[in-house]
């Protein structure tokens, strides 16, 4: 993961590796290009279109603010690669500090934010904390009058993801790479291989390696399989508001919500919805309750009442321990999912690392090896942004 690419994605018979990638998200696109770019024969193939899943209904918040040391890590090689690909093919990266804070009255969770903070700062993250008193001095866009702990992360940013997810579709075709959308697929793990799932689409394809990165779909295309993994999906809730924003992106973790400027004024939202959804059959659709909670939210925090343009749901994979499941899970298998809401912001380092771990490349994940589970466990899904205050997460 130091950014290098393979001089080849050569077998040691000499002939041209064979990869399938299952999904055309953020992730699985970056894997793609990756792959190609070193060489490696791949093949991407989508049940709808690039972008159609997670990654087109992401939020496009941008940090490296993270506690845990591989986190860290992958979060500022996505920072690194996020700003190396603006202003290429339409994908803008916008400089923009992250605000995380407590209220006063939440004498835990401003206990760990404080905490969070010096362990990211031990990773070297540029992560400081502010006294409330000087909150509302640098950010006169934020009420700060009642907050106990604030913590302000400097390389963030924010972006639109499908912007994203268009310039490495681009990106991963002029390298070689080869699109199918709209091509349902299944995974035989003798092979390996996929099976097409449409009369129309190709017949069985055997590859050399097969990387499912299919979102909430990774699930039941691993069982169908004959591979367990410990995955649900879960709905999260976002909107855009017409009204002026003009300051920094904050989480209230008082309030469980974050928000970010827009072009068109403010993106919001949060909303999670802590049980299992049927990836097949879900509420698109933002809740009202949600709309009233993040309206109440952002006057508090930010004076801003939402005139809304948008409003989403979204789907985010959660895992035992909020880790994502990264590596080879079969022989020739590989898989990456279960982000727990932060899968947009990493995917450039994710998807460069899963691509260096097929390519035999040492990739530095082996936290989120997913051999850690059996893939039948039972775990509560819990909210991906929200402050630790008894864990080792932040």
């Amino acid at each position: 993961m130091d950014g290098k690419a393979p001089d080849d994605g050569a077998m040691d018979d000499g002939a041209t590796m064979r990869v399938a990638v299952v999904g055309a998200g953020a992730v699985g696109l970056t894997a793609a290009r990756d792959l190609a770019a070193s060489g490696a024969a791949v093949t991407v193939h989508d049940r709808g279109e690039p972008g159609s899943g997670a990654s087109g209904r992401a939020a496009g918040v941008l940090y490296d603010a993270y506690a845990e040391d591989v986190d860290a890590r992958l979060g500022a090689r996505a920072m690194e690669r996020f700003r190396a690909l603006s202003g290429t093919r339409g994908f803008e990266f916008n400089e923009c500090p992250y605000v995380m804070l407590a209220r006063a009255g939440d004498a835990e969770l401003a206990e760990a934010i404080g905490a969070s903070a010096e362990r990211m700062r031990s990773h070297g993250r540029p992560v400081e904390t502010v006294a409330p008193a000087d909150l509302g001095d640098r950010f006169p866009a934020l009420r700060s009058d009642d907050v106990a702990a604030a913590a302000v992360a400097t390389n963030a940013g924010w972006t639109d993801p499908g912007s994203y997810v268009e310039a490495m579709l681009g990106l991963a075709r002029e390298a070689g790479a080869e699109i199918r959308a709209n091509e349902p697929v299944a995974v035989d793990p003798g092979g390996p291989g996929v099976v097409a799932c449409t009369p129309s689409a190709s017949p069985t394809d055997e590859y050399d390696a097969v990387l499912v990165a299919a979102g909430a779909h990774t699930k039941e295309v691993l069982a169908d399989a004959g591979i367990p993994v410990p995955l649900k999906s879960y709905r999260v809730q976002a909107l855009t508001s017409r009204a002026a924003y003009d300051g920094p992106m904050c989480y209230d973790a008082s309030a469980g919500v974050y928000f970010r400027p827009h072009p068109t004024g403010l993106l919001g939202g949060d909303g999670t919805v802590p049980e299992e959804a049927d990836p097949d059959d879900w509420d698109r659709g933002a809740d009202d309750w949600f709309r009233a909670d993040l309206g109440d939210a952002l006057g508090r925090r930010a004076s801003h009442e939402p005139v809304v343009e948008r409003a989403w749901a979204g789907l985010c994979t959660a895992t035992p321990d909020g880790d994502p499941l990264l590596g080879e899970i079969r022989e020739g298998v590989y898989v990456a999912a279960g982000w727990q809401g932060h899968g947009f912001m990493r995917a450039p380092a994710t998807g460069e690392a899963i691509a260096d771990w097929i390519l035999g490349e040492s990739a530095g994940i082996d936290p989120f090896d997913p051999a850690r589970f059996t893939g039948e466990e039972e775990f509560e899904i819990r909210e991906g942004m929200a402050v630790e205050t008894g864990g080792d997460r932040p």
